[in-house]
């Protein structure tokens, strides 16, 4: 079916209206509820998929989904509140939902004041994943808004999202830094060749995130973007996590007594709000009280493709020198628990291809100034050491020998963070760690930010640079046209994967077709 999207939808089009069981008033605007940051969609597995929207004031959520966009026999749902404590935030897990086919998606809000007043509709799509053989098309990247660079209404606003919906991609991987809480942007800033960045801004994004409410305003803010918010409505979502949602390459060793910007200082705090504000605002599917901050996860996607969502950031070590020549608390990355959940996962796994989605890339050096007693300290894995794995290496090493042994095959790593796109192949024969089969890493980003690289390459694990593309001088602004997202298709017939790096026009900037085995 073709895929249409009328992101305000009048309740007043005929056939299958959507009302509460008591009759609605449809009151003028300016005294309707108001959906100010659009419908998003994530997690969207066979028979389910998260459904994620936003109100201006307490009103009830209301929701119809049907399988045409006519919607002639339309399944209706009364959804949670939306409040001030939750940002006006509702979501409902649909359930039930038929396997391999186009959903249609409605929501409106009843407002609490009368408990008649309707607000316009929103109407949004998604493709559910198949139990039989189809082709299977979905992009990745990361790294939105940062270094200063936003919504820039005279460049077209947050274009690369765009060029991705018009991919017509099955979902949407991001890669983490969904936003750039410690970037402060200004209305305006000159770049390459004298030329003029205008930014909208807001109070929210105008300093560093240091309130629940500031760090909430800057997802916000990117929802404020029409590309966005066109490309929410139809690409579902699986979002992770990384530095920036909180502050620059945190971890337990990060300290903010020097920085001035700063006025809470306690990093664990400022942790503590970023975590509620990602949560609110990812179309995240909730593990529920026991583990409700829990980032990885399993998305299968058909007999043809499994995700594995791994989290780097929230089970860490210290950021140090990464040179420990034995396991412990300081050489955690993914952490005990997370690691043998995934190499689990993998050894379960009988779809032909088992996608490691990554917020951080594995051979490249990451530097984060240094440590007290002046050696490299390492935001990443890779410790610029190209001997024997040591540090974070060590859990790599732990989980590509167990990829190994298992016999898994057709392991494939996605990943951003860097801000520029690359395609690295790992291979025993080029490493000092030799017990792995050959895998391939793909990077790519930023979506709306500075670009940086290309970094250098840590040789333990074996890995060549296939392709890379990056800015001539560091931190380029998205005028210069170093802004990349990664397609992947499967094709049902063969079971090959091909992997192409693009540029925000979709220009194919490296294509690599990799057989099932």
């Amino acid at each position: 079916m073709q895929r249409r999207v009328f992101l305000k939808q009048s309740l007043a089009l005929g056939g299958g209206l959507l009302l509460p069981a008591a009759p609605a008033v449809i009151a003028s605007a300016n005294v309707r509820p108001q959906l100010p940051s659009g419908l998003q969609f994530g997690d969207v597995l066979r028979d389910r998929a998260l459904v994620w929207a936003r109100a201006d004031r307490t009103s009830r959520m209301v929701l119809e989904w049907d399988t045409t966009d006519r919607f002639a026999r339309p399944r209706r749902l009364r959804g949670p509140w939306a409040h001030e404590a939750n940002d006006f935030i509702t979501r409902v897990d649909l359930t039930g939902l038929p396997a391999g086919q186009r959903i249609f998606v409605r929501v409106a809000y009843e407002d609490a004041s009368t408990g008649r007043t309707l607000s316009e509709a929103l109407t949004g799509q998604f493709q559910t994943a198949a139990d039989s053989l189809r082709p299977v098309r979905f992009v990745w990247s990361g790294d939105t808004a940062g270094q200063g660079y936003g919504i820039n209404p005279e460049w077209g606003g947050m274009r690369i999202y765009e060029t991705m919906r018009q991919q017509s991609p099955d979902f949407f991987l991001h890669s983490g830094d969904t936003i750039y809480a410690d970037g402060p942007m200004e209305a305006q800033k000159t770049v390459e060749g004298g030329r003029i960045w205008k930014n909208l801004v807001t109070p929210e994004v105008a300093k560093v995130a240091e309130t629940l409410d500031e760090y909430r305003g800057r997802y916000r803010y990117n929802l404020m973007d029409a590309n966005v918010r066109r490309f929410a409505a139809e690409v579902p979502q699986i979002w992770q996590w990384d530095d920036h949602e909180v502050t620059n390459n945190w971890s337990d060793s990060k300290d903010l007594s020097a920085d001035a910007r700063y006025t809470e200082k306690r990093v664990p705090l400022l942790q503590a709000r970023a975590t509620r504000a990602f949560l609110d605002y990812a179309p995240l599917r909730s593990f529920g009280e026991a583990d409700s901050e829990r980032v990885y996860r399993h998305i299968p996607y058909g007999p043809l493709l499994d995700v594995f969502v791994v989290d780097m950031r929230s089970y860490r070590g210290p950021n140090g020198a990464n040179l420990e020549a034995e396991a412990g608390d300081a050489t955690a990355f993914l952490g005990r628990q997370q690691l043998a959940w995934l190499l689990d996962g993998l050894r379960r796994s009988r779809a032909t291809w088992k996608v490691i989605a990554a917020d951080m890339p594995i051979g490249l050096q990451v530097p984060d100034g240094k440590d007290a007693a002046g050696r490299d300290r390492w935001e990443a894995i890779a410790n610029a050491d190209p001997g024997k794995p040591l540090g974070r290496e060590l859990e790599i090493a732990e989980l590509l020998r167990g990829i190994k042994r298992a016999g898994v095959r057709n392991v494939v790593w996605l990943t951003a963070d860097v801000h520029y796109t690359a395609a690295h192949h790992y291979h025993p024969s080029r490493a000092r760690f030799t017990d792995f089969d050959p895998f391939w890493e793909f990077v790519s980003g930023p979506l709306n930010a500075g670009s940086f690289g290309p970094n250098k390459l840590d040789a333990t694990f074996g890995p060549e640079v296939k392709y890379q593309k990056a800015p001539d001088t560091q931190n380029a602004s998205p005028l210069a046209g170093y802004q990349f997202f990664g397609q992947v298709d499967i094709d049902p017939r063969t079971r090959a994967m091909t992997v192409a790096l693009k540029d925000v026009d979709n220009r194919t900037l490296y294509s690599q077709t990799l057989p099932a085995t």
